[in-house]
């Protein structure tokens, strides 16, 4: 097997730039919508929900084709980024990051809700006799609480981005050192039947993948074994 070429090796450190980002960003933002879809009731949570779960189902294709419209030179994103000075985000890493984010969405939320729901009410209402405000009781005992689910979250939408093609071919095309990364290196290999540089990479992310079960698993029954 051929050592791994200087595009290739960039390939991979713009995929763990772009994971590393995503997964940073997922958090923010999930954080505080899994919040709310855990403890609201209401019609319109589960419509939430809905559009939150929607990147399981769809093909990634058909997301990037709409993220593709909407931030392109019409689109009512693509306007907006534009008038705040930061261009088209189209085949550029801030487009990608977008797209993952999106498409990574449910690997984030779909944990933490779950992980806030088990915490229940409860302990809330026990804070709250003590006097603590909402955003102190949740930072203070929701979270700690659902700590499992947010190591959940991070691992899944770490390896959920590494792994993504569609989307970020759609959104990204196969830019070198702009937009190329391991997956879209891969297809380029193949493309040019270099399928020993192509088992290489591929090879690479085989056993990242079993990597991340591992640890998923092992945290699983780590998790259960100190559960009362």
């Amino acid at each position: 097997m051929p050592p791994l070429a200087n595009d290739d090796l960039q390939a991979i450190a713009l995929t763990l730039r772009l994971a590393t980002t995503t997964t940073v960003v997922l958090l923010v933002l999930a954080t505080p919508l899994a919040w709310w879809l855990a403890r609201a009731r209401s019609a319109v949570a589960a419509v939430v929900g809905a559009v939150v779960a929607l990147p399981l189902v769809l093909p990634p294709t058909v997301l990037g084709f709409y993220l593709l419209v909407v931030f392109g030179p019409q689109g009512w994103g693509g306007q907006l980024t534009q008038g705040l000075g930061l261009g088209l985000l189209p085949f550029t890493f801030g487009g990608l990051v977008v797209a993952s984010v999106l498409y990574s969405l449910p690997f984030a939320v779909q944990p933490l809700q779950h992980a806030f729901a088990s915490v229940g009410r409860r302990p809330m209402e026990a804070a709250a006799t003590l006097r603590a405000r909402p955003l102190d009781a949740f930072f203070t005992v929701a979270v700690p609480l659902a700590r499992p689910g947010f190591v959940t979250a991070a691992i899944l939408s770490f390896a959920h981005t590494v792994g993504e093609f569609g989307v970020v071919l759609m959104i990204g095309g196969n830019i070198p050192g702009a937009t190329r990364v391991v997956s879209t290196q891969i297809y380029g290999h193949v493309e040019a039947l270099e399928y020993a540089q192509a088992h290489a990479l591929a090879g690479g992310m085989v056993l990242f993948a079993f990597a991340v079960l591992l640890a998923l698993a092992l945290f699983g029954r780590r998790g259960a074994q100190v559960t009362p």
